[in-house]
């Protein structure tokens, strides 16, 4: 095995950390509406649990406001229940056989706990490129330390996962700061 081929193994890893990272922003609250913000949302009905997603038809027709239609009625106690326990700062209303959801304007102090929020997020999913970092890096000193790879080698396979990191941080910013563009509107 060469240090191109363990270098390689791991990037599928890190595009994983990233797209993780990207799911994980869009569930945080922005002025504008998103069916990301609660399609994950956890509902109780007939005694399972169940993402709303997988209850209802979720769209933002306005810039503010979420409408949600269940598949069936019997969904739509239970929906505006787990809604109401959800964070978004806004109460479900059920309208026949919909439930709208009118988001407020953000303050100050919420959005900067939203930046901080993104802050952390995007610092986890760094540590984890450190981690395969650091993994990669052990597998190639330790095919060093058998022969299987040549010192020069070595040294190669540690500036080309040093290139790659740099480049998945890079991803990790551009996400980052879409989604601080998109809280600060």
């Amino acid at each position: 095995m060469t240090y191109k081929e363990i270098v390689e193994k791991f990037k599928p890893e890190m595009d994983k950390a990233v797209a993780f990272l990207d799911r994980e922003l869009q569930k945080i609250r922005t002025s504008r509406a998103t069916p990301a913000l609660v399609e994950d949302v956890v509902v109780n009905c007939f005694n399972q649990n169940f993402p709303l997603k997988q209850l209802a038809s979720i769209s933002a027709p306005e810039p503010r406001q979420i409408l949600i239609q269940p598949w069936d009625k019997s969904y739509v106690e239970g929906i505006v229940a787990a809604l109401s326990k959800t964070g978004t700062g806004a109460n479900p209303i059920v309208d026949r056989d919909t439930i709208r959801i009118n988001l407020p304007s953000l303050t100050e102090e919420y959005r900067q706990d939203l930046l901080k929020l993104v802050s952390a997020k995007e610092e986890e999913t760094r540590q984890i490129i450190r981690k395969f970092r650091e993994e990669a890096w052990s597998k190639i000193q330790n095919f060093a330390r058998e022969g299987q790879i040549r010192e020069d080698d070595k040294f190669r396979g540690k500036d080309e996962l040093q290139k790659l990191v740099d480049e998945y941080n890079k991803k990790i910013d551009a996400v980052g700061d879409k989604k601080r563009k998109e809280i600060s509107e």
